[in-house]
């Protein structure tokens, strides 16, 4: 036996695990460019990217011998390799040829790393463009040469521009299917430009390539003469990227997490949205506004000297400060501002359509509160950029809006800052992301109009009066018998002594809220209408008593939300639907049967029962008389 032939083993696996350490060294130091393709059906974006996977040598032997299957069998270039198929991986994308959802994919060269989302071209999947290009620090356009300038590359180049991206390809694609012709680039070439001076594009990189035949991605090609470069590769190693630029910025820091493992070590984790800092600067945790230094900059290989935006740290502060996750830590002598109201330009993403007036989670860096949209100033038409009226926003529909959120959040332009200027909505019942906007600015008034503090408050007011003020919130349909219990508590509670108001949602419509109807909108606005009035009159110490259909639990939970902790009481009077029509006693499902009463709740418009109230009535089963003293007894405990 002999111990010789293991030597050389020990040596090679040295030596290889080196070359692995120096090769992730090498690509750890490497800048990243997150960047996007876009353009109209068919331009070739997911043929463009599959080429530069092929050529950046990104693609494994397996997965090159099945490309070249697949391309045999599902493929549009004949007997020659379709690049596209290394993108589209779903089974609809490859039967119709067409891009449906964002694919990403990772590839890298000698000079940089990238990452690469293919977007859809459809006008119906323009949503999944905006996502794409929402993180991307470059667009490629691409135009089919036979084609020109299209609607979707208007589209694409107008949301590329509104979300901030500043470095624009024009990569002028399939140049082999017109001849390498010189003439029908430059004619697009001046065609786009056009349009993108309208649109506020002032500079962009125009490319003649060929995707499938490779003309101009790599090296220049010898077909086209004409052009002398840079090639597509070439550019995306070289551009400088947004990250750099926001180095150079006042110092963000949006905190995601307080860090405490131990009682000894408190700090506060996040990414640098701009900027940079370093131990003993001064800084400002906003919305407080309390300012404090840094003492240390914590990261998992050791503390840092200075960090930079897009890092992620942990930040030690000298003085127990509060923060939280939400809060800002900025620079103290250039802080971002905290407001209430904003404009913004929202892109809408949901299949229903936006409704004025309703509330929803509104997630902007590390914050989340409740927002509120109203109606749009008005729609953008990305085809001819016009400005036009509009009560709503459909389906991947552009619009300038007003919103309001229900405590101030710190922000900054989004053209300015896109970590604490994007933002997205999401819809409160489903977690469904319905929109994203970018803030332009907050509202003057949100500035000028402050709340007065008065010297008598809510407790002092409900002592006088000797009882705890609540709020009684009655839904359930109409005919439910809501009313008649709401009456019955009204007078119990009088004969009682204790101070009482009943809204009645019959009443209201006579004078507060005769100016809205029964849409969806109107609903909305009657309901937050009557919260507000509701919330004064429990300041002022009373026991308040609603009757209303209240139908969406999104505004009811609005209107619990406006209150503090247990003084919203919600009562569902349950009554079948069956029950409440053959009661009928205002005639009103009589008529929305016969199509004269519109947007009736239970008919043509829906109702949504509490899930969780806190008291159920079931009128099958219950007198009014017995409802009211179950109601009271609850309410008096």
């Amino acid at each position: 036996m002999t111990d010789i032939p293991d030597a050389p083993v020990y040596v090679t696996d040295a030596l290889i695990a080196e070359d692995i350490e120096a090769y992730l060294a090498q690509h750890q130091q490497k800048s990243l460019l997150r960047f996007i393709t876009c353009g109209s059906v068919d331009d070739g974006k997911s043929t463009l990217i599959g080429r530069l996977l092929y050529d950046s040598k990104m693609i494994f032997e397996d997965q090159l011998a099945a490309l070249e299957a697949d391309s045999k069998r599902v493929g549009t270039q004949g007997q020659e390799i379709d690049f596209a198929l290394l993108v589209d991986g779903l089974a609809a994308e490859r039967e119709q040829g067409i891009t449906i959802d964002v694919a990403y994919r990772f590839f890298t060269t000698e000079k940089r790393k990238f990452i690469v989302a293919d977007t859809p071209g459809h006008e119906q999947y323009t949503r999944n463009m905006v996502t794409g290009a929402s993180t991307a620090d470059l667009a490629v356009i691409l135009i089919d040469a036979r084609k020109g300038v299209l609607t979707q590359t208007r589209r694409h180049s107008f949301l590329a521009h509104l979300l901030g991206i500043r470095n624009i390809v024009l990569a002028v694609n399939k140049m082999d299917l017109v001849g390498y012709d010189k003439s029908i680039f430059e004619r697009i070439l001046l065609s786009y430009r056009a349009f993108a001076s309208e649109i506020g594009i002032t500079q962009f990189t125009a490319i003649p390539i060929s995707g499938f035949k490779g003309d101009n991605i790599t090296a220049l090609s010898d077909n086209m003469p004409w052009f002398k470069g840079p090639v597509l590769i070439e550019h995306l190693e070289t551009v400088e990227i947004g990250s750099a630029a926001d180095e150079g910025k006042p110092f963000r820091m949006p905190v995601q997490w307080v860090n405490r493992p131990n009682l000894d070590f408190r700090g506060f984790s996040g990414q640098l949205a701009s900027g940079r800092v370093k131990p003993g600067e001064l800084v400002r945790i906003l919305p407080s506004g309390k300012t404090t230094t840094v003492s240390r900059i914590v990261t998992l290989d050791g503390d840092l000297d200075e960090a930079v935006a897009g890092q992620s740290v942990t930040l030690t502060l000298a003085d127990e400060i509060d923060c939280s996750r939400g809060d800002v830590i900025a620079a103290a002598d250039a802080p971002p501002e905290a407001a209430d109201r904003f404009e913004a330009t929202l892109v809408w993403m949901a299949d229903e359509a936006m409704i004025a007036g309703r509330a929803y989670w509104l997630k902007l860096a590390t914050q989340s509160v409740s927002a509120t949209v109203q109606a749009p100033k008005y729609e953008i038409n990305v085809n001819t950029l016009d400005h036009l009226a509009a009560k709503t926003l459909e389906l991947n529909g552009i619009g300038v809006v007003e919103l309001s959120t229900d405590k101030p959040i710190v922000f900054e332009s989004y053209a300015d800052n896109h970590a604490l200027g994007g933002f997205v909505l999401v819809d409160k019942l489903t977690n469904a992301t319905v929109a994203a906007g970018m803030l332009h600015f907050s509202l003057r008034r949100a500035q000028n109009v402050h709340w007065q503090a008065s010297d008598i408050d809510r407790d002092m007011r409900s002592s006088l009066k000797n009882q705890r003020p609540a709020l009684l919130w009655f839904t359930g349909l109409s005919g439910s018998g809501k009313s008649t219990i709401a009456n019955l508590v009204e007078k119990r509670l009088h004969r009682m002594n204790r101070h009482s108001f009943l809204l009645d949602g019959d009443n209201v419509r006579h004078g507060l809220n005769r100016d809205l109807g029964f849409t969806e909108a109107d609903r909305i606005e009657n309901i937050r209408r009557v919260g507000e009035v509701a919330k004064l009159m429990t300041d002022a110490g009373l026991i308040v008593i609603t009757a209303f259909i209240s139908p969406f639990r999104v505004e009811r939970d609005m209107v619990r939300s406006m209150l503090p902790e247990g003084e919203f009481i919600e009562v569902f009077i349950d009554t079948p639907l069956a029950e409440a029509e053959r009661r009928d006693v205002k005639g009103l499902y009589k008529k929305a049967r016969s199509g004269q009463l519109k947007n009736f709740t239970g008919i043509d418009s829906p109702y949504e029962p509490p899930e969780a109230p806190e008291i159920r009535i079931d009128t099958t089963t219950m007198t009014p008389e017995d409802a009211a003293d179950l109601i009271i007894d609850r309410l008096l405990g």
